[in-house]
């Protein structure tokens, strides 16, 4: 824990003097497309720690942006380092092509690693004076950390919530006198492996990590309107290999999860179902694919095409009611995996539930009403919002995580590790545990 508190302020900091630099480039590591943004800093925004700003006051302008088909990512999760870096590579270099400028400072997101909420409490006496920073480090070190289980670190750790004294609700308490602290804690942990893999291949492309995010987290904060931010709503990030679950209130994301399926598992039961090449069932997919079949679609025939060298196999043709046949199974399947994960997360007793699909895998067309049905009545499609000098290729639904990432490189919400930790938390010899660790893993 200790280890990780290190090197996550060691990347606040190199995010810092990117941004002093002037330039930081986003990357979007994803199972079906790798996207890499490039950000100009115009020195409007203060270079401080505070809640983050709308897009509007973000004060920073996107000059480059490139994707790239993902190879070697399975599930969000780098599976073949090799290709996984020549991808990145590729994704960096148009990026930095287009903006005319090299960067050398990343901030990425990735989807996989398992995630696991959870709540921490934790409440100190202040003795009646003014609440400062070490107050608030001190009540954010005094939360009980669980179990999280061998092998796992700690992705985000946010404060949710303050209460001094008998008033409960405080974003920031800083400044205001009481006589007791108390927080609530979000802690999100992933499988630290896929950490140091994606930081490794990183490195290997010869770049520094100066950040890295969970998806689910970076494309709600962009797909959510502030007011669905502030009462309460879930976004469900619907991409290639996996399916994001995020629900945030107050404007701080309170739980995540992810469900190991999304948009290429539709892809490939086309293509087992009809008998075509992954490219093709992703083409027809594309074009004709849908949930919710009519009348119609049984005279709307769809040419499979193919280069088999067999006549009779390239000539045929289905209706797309077929079509539909194969993909709204699977297509329900993910979506009672995320009632799933929305139940275990207590989200009915949320005052508001509002849920926006997002992603990639959320244009299927049919795909709200679907949702409606399976997931409940408010329901509906969500596009990032829009920020300064994105072209119009990135303004879809595939690029919230993205555009949510470039929000937090500009103004990140505050973390524990945003504070300074108390002395008499540093267990005896940490100093050399924290530098070998950094050295060997950084």
């Amino acid at each position: 824990m200790i280890e990780l508190y290190e090197s996550q302020r060691a990347m606040r900091n190199m995010r810092r003097a990117a941004m002093q630099r002037g330039v930081i480039a986003i990357l979007d590591v994803g199972s079906s497309k790798i996207a890499c943004l490039v950000l100009r800093f115009d020195g409007s925004e203060v270079l401080g720690d505070t809640v983050a700003s709308m897009a509007g006051q973000a004060g920073f302008r996107v000059i480059g942006a490139a994707t790239t088909r993902s190879r070697g990512v399975r599930f969000g999760e780098i599976d073949t380092m090799a290709e996984t870096e020549r991808a990145i590579r590729t994704a960096v270099q148009a990026a930095q092509k287009m903006a005319n400028i090299r960067v050398d400072h990343v901030v990425a997101c990735f989807s996989g690693g398992d995630p696991r909420s959870y709540g921490l409490v934790g409440d100190v006496a202040l003795d009646g004076h003014v609440v400062s920073d070490e107050d608030v480090s001190r009540v954010l070190s005094a939360c009980d950390v669980p179990e999280i289980g061998m092998g796992r670190e700690v992705l985000h750790a946010q404060p949710v919530n303050f209460a001094l004294d008998h008033r409960s609700g405080l974003s920031d308490p800083r400044g205001q006198m009481g006589a007791r602290l108390a927080t609530d804690m979000h802690l999100l942990s992933v499988e630290g492996s896929v950490i140091q893999n994606l930081a490794h291949c990183v490195r290997r492309c010869d770049l520094e990590l100066a950040g890295i995010y969970s998806s689910s987290y970076a494309s709600g904060y962009a797909a959510l309107v502030e007011d669905e931010q502030e009462l309460g709503a879930a976004c469900i990030d619907m991409g290639g290999g996996t399916t994001g679950v995020s629900i945030f209130m107050k404007k701080h994301m309170i739980y995540a999860d992810a469900v190991r399926l999304g948009g290429d598992h539709v892809t490939g039961d086309i293509s087992m179902g009809l008998q075509v090449p992954m490219s093709t069932a992703e083409r027809i997919k594309t074009f004709y694919g849908g949930v919710v079949a009519t009348g119609m679609d049984d005279r709307e025939m769809i040419d499979m095409g193919g280069d088999t060298g067999d006549w009779e196999h390239d000539r045929r043709s289905v209706s797309r009611t077929e079509l539909i046949g194969i993909m709204r199974p699977r297509v329900e399947e993910i979506l009672e995996e995320v009632r799933a994960k929305l139940d275990a997360a207590g989200f009915d007793h949320l005052p508001s539930q509002q849920i926006v699909l997002t992603g990639g895998a959320s244009q299927i067309p049919g795909l709200d009403g679907l949702a409606s049905r399976i997931l409940g009545q408010q329901v509906r499609l969500g596009r990032p919002i829009r920020v300064q000098g994105l072209p119009q290729a990135a303004t879809g639904p595939g690029f919230a995580s993205a555009v949510g990432l470039s929000l937090f490189a500009a103004h990140p919400q505050d973390e524990w590790w945003d504070f300074e930790l108390p002395v008499d938390r540093y267990p005896a010899r940490s100093l050399k545990r924290v530098m070998r660790w950094f050295r060997d893993n950084w």
